[in-house]
């Protein structure tokens, strides 16, 4: 009886070191750095505030009073902050506040641009709610506010992109991510020099969809499509190829294919890995070819039901040949030195974490 309870109890101890060396192996790993930048990512949000809120606190970026509480860190959001759900208005007057705030503290906040934002610059309401409407103060008051003449429509043409290069460091040569609402495709035609290409021509077209007269909604009034006078290339951005819609590397089943170009966009575009939502898993980001390829859509709004997530990535630079007191910060490091880069890249949950990739390299500045 007695050597029963034995074993037992070593079996149990044995259990919880496991999972403790497997909690502390999903951790950030701790350290003195010369340099460190963290960056957070969330994806597709569709009118639900609450939640929202809930995963901005959760990865500790704002608090309970919606304060910009990050210090330096970057938050990236991928689009789709409308349609779907009730509260669009909240969330787009939420990173409007966050904005200056963000600046202030020395972080970097990038709001991309959805396919569900231009759908409603063009007058494609088919996913807005009533209850949407109501809370905007009416339809007049809501195409009011997204065209040019809107705080809105102001806040899209200055604030958004179509898609984001974001580095993670600020010397020369450093690492960048690719952030887009849908996939990349290779063979776009417009897709370098980038980001500024997509960029001009999203911003161009989004800039004809806003100009009152705006498009009358749909339903009830006919689609009119595009605004008159797009280009060719600016079609481009919306078709079902573009950056706004295509969703071949979140659902083409063939990995060697989606490795195939991905391996192509980074060699392209000059990019360590490329990131987009649009394509909703509601249990977990979906990591591919290594974490080459991000897929952050996991459903957050209500009106999908998925789980709260956010994308965190963790970028430090270590001298290799440190002596005495380490200074820290962008003016601590040195061109010409060497260190130790590292790139640990995880997937946030409310109740656990999970680590998709690390890079440890030796670099010189």
């Amino acid at each position: 009886m007695q050597y029963a309870r034995q074993c037992m109890l070593i079996i149990a101890g044995a259990f919880l070191l496991w999972y403790i060396l497997g909690f502390l192996a999903d951790e950030p790993t701790p350290g003195h750095h010369a340099f460190r930048q963290r960056l957070v990512a969330v994806g597709d949000l569709h009118g639900d505030i609450k939640n929202t809120r809930a995963v901005l606190k959760m990865v500790k970026l704002i608090d309970e009073d919606d304060k910009w509480v990050g210090g330096t860190d970057i938050l990236v959001q991928t689009g789709d902050n409308i349609d779907r759900g009730t509260y669009a208005l909240d969330i787009y007057r939420l990173f409007a506040s966050l904005r200056d705030q963000v600046s202030d503290a020395g972080g970097q906040l990038h709001t991309v641009l959805g396919n569900h934002e231009f759908m409603n610059a063009i007058g494609d309401w088919r996913y807005v709610s009533k209850a949407d409407i109501a809370h905007w103060g009416g339809q007049k008051k809501r195409i009011h506010d997204m065209s040019l003449d809107g705080w809105l429509g102001q806040e899209w043409m200055a604030n958004y992109t179509t898609t984001a290069r974001v580095f993670l460091a600020p010397f020369k040569g450093a690492p960048s991510l690719s952030f887009t609402h849908g996939s990349l495709r290779p063979s776009y035609p417009d897709l370098l020099p980038y980001p500024a290409r997509i960029n001009e021509l999203g911003g161009s077209l989004l800039e004809r969809a806003l100009t009152p007269p705006m498009a009358p909604p749909h339903p009830p009034n006919p689609y009119r499509g595009l605004p008159e006078g797009t280009t060719q290339a600016e079609a481009g951005v919306y078709d079902s190829g573009g950056p706004l819609w295509w969703r071949g590397l979140a659902d083409v089943p063939n990995e060697e294919t989606v490795c195939e170009w991905a391996k192509e966009l980074k060699e392209k575009l000059g990019v360590r890995r490329i990131i987009g939502g649009h394509t909703p898993d509601f249990e977990r980001i979906v990591d591919r070819c290594g974490g080459d390829v991000i897929i952050i859509d996991t459903g957050i709004s209500y009106a999908y039901g998925g789980v709260l997530s956010a994308l965190e990535i963790i970028y430090t630079l270590s001298p290799v040949n440190a002596a005495g007191e380490l200074s820290t910060g962008v003016d601590a490091l040195r061109k010409g030195e060497r260190y130790i880069e590292r790139e640990e890249v995880y997937a946030v949950y409310q109740s656990r974490k999970r680590k998709i990739a690390v890079v440890e390299q030796e670099i010189t500045i």
